[in-house]
């Protein structure tokens, strides 16, 4: 049976990375769109690289910051 459960956490695992990923590329879509619509409420028109630039840097810190543990700052102890 150890074996089969191995298995198991591994499409698991498998499963939860295509979900993440998922999420990741539609937060990158959003993203986009939050840019482009600041921007032109603000009069800019920035070029396509410039948006898709500060939408992948704005979405990669979304997801480390929402994947790092804060535990550290609420005072808890494990």
């Amino acid at each position: 049976m150890g074996l089969l459960d191995s298995f198991g956490g591994l499409v698991g695992s498998i499963i939860a990375s295509i979900v993440l990923l998922v999420f990741a590329i539609l937060t990158f879509f959003v993203t986009v769109f939050i840019v482009q619509a600041g921007a032109g409420l603000a009069g800019y028109t920035p070029s396509g690289d410039y948006v898709a630039l500060s939408a992948a840097i704005l979405s990669a810190s979304s997801i480390v910051a929402g994947a790092s543990p804060l535990s550290g700052l609420s005072g808890t102890t494990q």
